[in-house]
């Protein structure tokens, strides 16, 4: 190995050393270049022990049976509901911390978190309530045949129940993010799925003293590791070393500044609900052919988000970046930041989609060998893989909207790809036309390079330039 290599190396390790231990928390001068990587590998790591996760979970719950499976893929296409809430609200929170942290004012940060945070408490508040008593209707409303329901019900009661911990685990993660304190939201992830993946099989087949509760275990796992990793940020924002440290004195209400969050927050759940209700419709086609085709189908979503989420973790990166340097009067500096996020974005999910194009059915039968769940889960990985390269623009680009604040332009994007394109378009290949599942995939991949497309033009116009928080 040559001196130079040797030097990059070092040089390399001593840079991931410092963006996980979150030394730098500068981003609005010096090397562009740097400031990505910096953000990017905490929230990369992030992202991909949360797919890690998803991984173990249906590996797990695979082994109890189909339905079981199939159970998770109808509940979680119901839970995205209160992902939406919960990344909308935090959409908002990053977008305003990381404004006041770009502008030099930290208290406004602060009042910022502290409404964000009690926001996300109201909503989560309420909306366990409707899972906790009303868990079989929400399945039966999504097409589950009775066996399903009678089995997975207490999976699905549990999950959204307990929707605070993810709630509150999202709004505080977005809240360091904003902040530039990537690493600890990085750290709080660990720490909660390193707990579910230790849970998930003591709670799901009994070991020791703890009862099998089959895949309601995978739940409850869920929650305990999502709550211990919510007191831990708790924890830092009162006691630790971010750059928002909080008081009691700071746990007040405030109008304005509650108004803001709303209003910029608008946006982004409206954003999200559009594309996660449309995931809910397609969940509800793709019910049609039944539970392996589904299980399938639940498997290959799940495999995908392995390569996703570190791609979701890039497009956070643009967020921060955009939102400080926007604070610090730098706007040339954020939009050459997100192309340069955007391209680093595409050769990884250029290379992932090699990957799942030659791997396919080896890479869903780790995960089930039923045949029929193999090849539609194989499909369904194949064909959404043809457009990860667009995908990969198309998130860095919306994060990119999100993080100035203008959380309604990826809305307008949003709908008219998912709402007046993917769906008729999945109905129609799917139903009408005959195809099957097939025509929900190509539905899916078509809608995603479209949404690439119009954001791509959109961002090129720079009124997002110009926007206030």
């Amino acid at each position: 190995m040559t001196n130079f290599n040797i030097s990059f190396l070092k040089k390399s390790l001593s840079y991931f050393w410092i963006a996980v231990t979150g030394k730098e928390t500068e981003f609005t001068s010096g090397s562009i270049r740097k400031a990505i990587f910096m953000l990017s590998i905490p929230m990369i790591l992030e992202m991909l022990m949360e797919s890690i996760f998803a991984l173990v979970d249906i590996a797990y719950v695979s082994q109890v049976s189909v339905n079981a499976v199939a159970t998770i893929g109808l509940t979680e296409s119901v839970i995205t509901l209160v992902y939406a809430l919960a990344i909308g609200l935090s959409m908002a929170a990053t977008a305003i911390v990381a404004r006041r942290i770009g502008e030099k004012d930290v208290q406004g940060a602060r009042i910022a978190a502290v409404q964000a945070i009690g926001l996300g408490i109201l909503i989560s508040i309420g909306l366990g309530i409707m899972g906790i008593f009303y868990a079989k209707e929400i399945l039966g409303l999504m097409g589950g045949e009775p066996d399903l329901i009678a089995e997975g019900y207490g999976y699905t009661q549990f999950l959204i129940g307990g929707n605070i911990t993810i709630m509150l685990l999202f709004m505080i993660n977005a809240i360091f993010r904003g902040a530039g304190d990537a690493s600890i939201a990085m750290w709080a992830l660990i720490l909660s799925n390193g707990l579910n993946i230790i849970l998930d099989p003591i709670f799901i087949f009994g070991w020791g003293p703890v009862p099998e509760y089959g895949v309601m275990g995978a739940a409850i796992a869920t929650n305990i590791g999502r709550g211990t990793a919510v007191l831990f940020q708790l924890g830092i924002l009162f006691f630790g070393w971010s750059k928002i440290k909080l008081a009691l004195k700071d746990l007040v209400f405030n109008l304005n500044v509650m108004i803001n969050l709303v209003k910029v927050s608008l946006g982004g759940i409206a954003q999200f609900l559009i594309g996660t209700s449309s995931w809910v419709f397609l969940m509800r086609i793709m019910s049609e052919f039944g539970s392996e085709v589904l299980a399938g189908y639940t498997i290959a979503i799940r495999v995908m988000m392995f390569s996703l989420m570190p791609s979701w973790g890039m497009s956070n990166a643009a967020a921060t970046l955009v939102g400080q340097n926007l604070g610090a009067k730098q706007p040339e500096r954020a939009e050459i930041s997100v192309w340069k996020t955007g391209k680093y974005n595409a050769y990884f999910m250029g290379l992932v989609s090699i990957l799942y194009l030659v791997f396919a059915e080896t890479i869903i039968s780790w995960f089930n060998v039923t045949p029929s769940v193999v090849e539609n889960g194989a499909l369904c990985l194949q064909i959404i893989a043809i457009g990860y390269v667009f995908y990969a623009y198309g998130m860095v680009l919306t994060q990119a909207f999100n993080g100035s604040g203008d959380t309604k332009t990826p809305t307008k994007i949003n709908f008219f790809s998912f709402w007046m394109f993917q769906l008729p378009l999945a109905y129609i290949a799917a139903l009408v036309l005959d195809w099957g599942a097939i025509g929900v995939f190509i539905a899916i991949t078509s809608a995603e390079i479209l949404l690439a497309i119009m954001a791509i033009v959109w961002f090129k116009k720079g009124d997002w330039k110009k926007f206030q928080v």
